[in-house]
């Protein structure tokens, strides 16, 4: 077997069917390679138990402990039994449950005092932590081959205790693992010698191996400091080439001009820009006069000042004789855009009409849903060169839209745009136009050098004056019901006092979502079996009770993603009127959405949202003089990370210390993020959040190594790699973060 195949080979053939189908379906691992780079999470030493007090609920485990007591219990009259089984670790208590004819072969083996390997996802059941119907491998079988089995695999070692799923156990995982490590072996190494030998890093083979069947704990960070790296390095090498070939690429540069249009507008602004706006501005203008096409990544917080930064951008483009084009991710947002650029420009976004400015120029709207005289006269407005700016959404891509000359793409909400559609809007340029990619998620500093590691970055870190603070506040709806009555009480107050609120929701709650919901479910559990699983709560029922009960009197309105377009700007011109006191919506009010005279926001099921979409949320209040308030209404479990996600939002209102907590939760999962890749990506064992040196100097090596060498030519285990890692596909969603 030759030495990429090897990695290349389908489970199927070591492992048997039905094992691999498990694998491939839960785990998402399908080859040989897959598997060797599934690393265990973490390793318990045989003879030592796991801390039982720390276990996550609602995840799976994987724990070590000794049974306490084990007894069976019935109910009904006698005719159900059930077997409760207590794990004992020196810190704390679990207890396990086995329900029906699952007790009799439990209750022979786990006698008190036996230890086991015990898996299972973590519940609360009458406050207390338990496992129900976990799977179990004794580590002290009595039966005789079952103990030397359990022994010789374990016997003196570290166990490996793989990420697992209700399907597959971690030790049924470690046996495929030993079925496929003899593979290692023919790992394809990346390094070049040079690096490997200067860093001191052991060979890839050795790593692999010591990662899955550790001697000592010294194995274990050998291996680990060896695979971050080749994740890192690799990655790196991905993202230094893309740079690379962008500043291959040639494009106009872009100058403005004295007494343009952009000096009307600075002349006309009635306040002065902020000392972080003025250098970013700088920054941008400095890639706008280069003959490469400038990618900047402009990333701020909430309500700092980025479209500002953006216009003043696309002014100077028009004034060079070029066009702009600012692409944003819903109608909502186009729209809004649109409304205030508009707004700021004045007479100088009415060029060529009566009344409009000398130095005017026109700027026009483009979204799907446009009457058919509008989009035409808009169309043409654009290939005539008559509008110098066009803001729309990705009905802008279409094969339709020609320019007259486009100079510089501006694209706000970077995460919701795939790299393809980036590309498409490129490719409408004479030339490439210079890219500017707007953020109001903030990101470390080492996702934005993975994630985005093709674009250079810039940071808006101040808040213009007049920004007010923003309380927030969890509310625990399930065990203090009179918290959330109090809730209502608030937003109530805040509109006695002249100003407006938002209640958000995840779930619309129309025909359209039911249907929806059933043809893609499969046989659901009753409610008494998962209270849990009760569906999220929905903008129409939630405004409906609103207007019957705690809000009755107050003028309240729907906005969601499912209304016509006019419905929804009616609604949002009413609101930003002032018109509506009550704003119950989804998320489409996330980002863009700027009516400073609402004050409160209550977000409903706020555990069901993302740390970083509660900040951009939490956003849109507070904008104007008066104090914000957010209201953060969960019913989950106090000791739940869920409950720990809403505190921390809570607790800081700095996006960039919330944007680390979201990836310090979410490290199991891929920082690259499945959603983004239709490929699998490529970290599995780097964590962003902790191994910035691992990355800044892996960048370096990088971008050394490309530009000596751009192809590659000299070093064909990395180009080997390389291509299987990132086929052409992979290679393009890099950016899609």
């Amino acid at each position: 077997m030759d030495r990429v195949s090897s990695f290349d080979e389908p489970l199927k053939k070591l492992l048997g069917g039905a094992t691999a189908k498990v694998m491939a379906e839960h785990l998402d691992l399908h080859t040989v390679g897959d598997l060797l780079h599934h690393y265990p999470r973490r390793y318990e030493e045989r003879g030592k138990l796991t801390a039982l007090a720390d276990l996550p609920l609602d995840e799976h485990v994987t724990v070590v402990a000794q049974v306490a007591d084990a007894r069976i219990l019935t109910f009904n009259n006698g005719r159900g039994k059930r077997l409760e089984v207590t794990l004992t670790d020196g810190s704390g208590r679990l207890q396990l449950v086995f329900f029906g004819h699952g007790v009799h072969k439990p209750h022979k083996e786990l006698l008190p005092g036996r230890q086991a390997m015990f898996a299972g996802k973590v519940s609360v059941f009458n406050r207390k932590m338990q496992l129900a119907h976990p799977t179990y491998q004794l580590l002290d079988a009595s039966d005789a081959d079952e103990a030397t089995e359990a022994v010789d695999a374990f016997a003196g070692r570290l166990l490996p205790i793989y990420p697992a799923c209700k399907q597959l156990d971690s030790w049924r995982i470690a046996k495929a693992v030993d079925a496929v490590l003899p593979s290692a072996q023919d790992a394809v190494d990346p390094l070049p010698a040079s690096l490997r030998e200067g860093r001191g890093f052991t060979p890839l083979p050795e790593a692999l191996l010591k990662v899955h069947r550790p001697q000592t704990k010294a194995d274990i960070e050998d291996a680990k400091a060896r695979l971050k790296w080749d994740e890192a390095f690799v990655l790196q090498v991905a993202l230094a080439r893309r740079r690379y070939a962008d500043t291959q690429l040639p494009a106009a540069a872009r100058r403005p001009v004295a007494d343009g249009l952009l000096d009307a507008f600075d002349a006309k602004l009635p306040f002065t820009l902020t000392e972080g706006q003025e250098k970013v501005s700088k920054e941008i203008f400095d890639d706008l006069a280069t003959e490469h096409p400038m990618h900047r990544l402009l990333q701020g917080e909430v309500g700092s000042g980025k479209t500002m930064v953006a216009l003043r951008a696309m002014l100077a483009v028009v004034d060079a004789g070029g066009q702009a084009a600012m692409l944003a991710p819903t109608e909502v947002l186009a729209q809004q855009h649109h409304r205030s650029i508009t707004e700021m420009m004045g007479e100088l976004a009415e060029g060529g009409m009566l009344g409009g400015s000398e130095q005017g120029t026109k700027v026009v709207l483009l979204t799907g849903s446009m009457g058919t005289a509008a989009r035409r006269q808009a169309l043409l407005d654009l290939v005539t060169g008559e509008a110098g700016i066009v803001i729309g959404t990705h009905a802008l891509i279409e094969d339709k839209v020609q320019f007259h000359d486009l100079g510089l793409v501006v694209v706000d909400e970077q995460h919701r745009f795939g790299v393809e559609q980036r590309d498409a809007l490129r490719s409408k340029g004479k030339q490439p136009p210079h890219l500017l990619v707007m953020t109001a998620t903030p990101i470390p500093r080492t996702v934005a050098m993975t994630v985005f590691g093709d674009l250079e970055t810039s940071v808006l870190d101040q808040l213009p004056a007049g920004r007010s603070p923003i309380a927030s506040h969890v509310v625990p709806a399930k065990d203090k019901p009179h918290f959330l009555a109090r809730a209502w009480e608030r937003v109530r107050e805040e509109v006695e006092n002249g100003h407006q609120a938002y209640v958000v929701c995840p779930r619309i709650g129309d025909d359209a979502e039911e249907a929806e919901g059933k043809k893609g479910k499969a046989k659901k559990k009753t409610a008494e079996e998962d209270p849990e699983k009760r569906p999220p709560l929905a903008v129409l029922e939630i405004a409906d009770e609103l207007r019957k009960g705690a809000l009755a009197g107050l003028s309240v309105e729907v906005l969601h993603g499912r209304m016509h377009p006019d419905e929804k700007d009616d609604v949002m011109r009413r609101f930003a009127a002032g018109d509506v006191d009550v704003l119950v919506a989804t998320t489409v009010i996330e980002v863009g959405v700027n009516v400073p005279n609402a004050t409160a926001m209550v977000i409903m099921d706020a555990d069901r949202f993302g740390v970083s979409q509660l900040h951009q949320l939490r956003g849109r209040v507070g904008r104007g003089s008066a104090a914000g308030l957010c209201l953060l209404v969960s019913e989950a479990h106090e000791a739940s990370p869920a409950r720990a996600r809403l505190s921390a939002v809570a607790a800081t209102l700095d996006g960039f210390e919330l944007s680390r907590i979201d990836l310090e939760q979410r490290r199991e999962g891929d920082v690259l993020g499945q959603a983004q890749s239709g490929v699998r990506s490529s970290l599995r064992m780097l964590t962003v959040i902790d191994d910035e040196e691992v990355i800044a100097a892996a960048r370096e090596e990088a971008v050394a190594i490309v530009a000596a060498d751009p192809e590659l030519e000299h070093l064909p285990e990395l180009r080997t790699v390389l291509a299987a890692l990132l086929d052409k596909e992979r290679e393009k969603y890099l950016d899609k973060g």
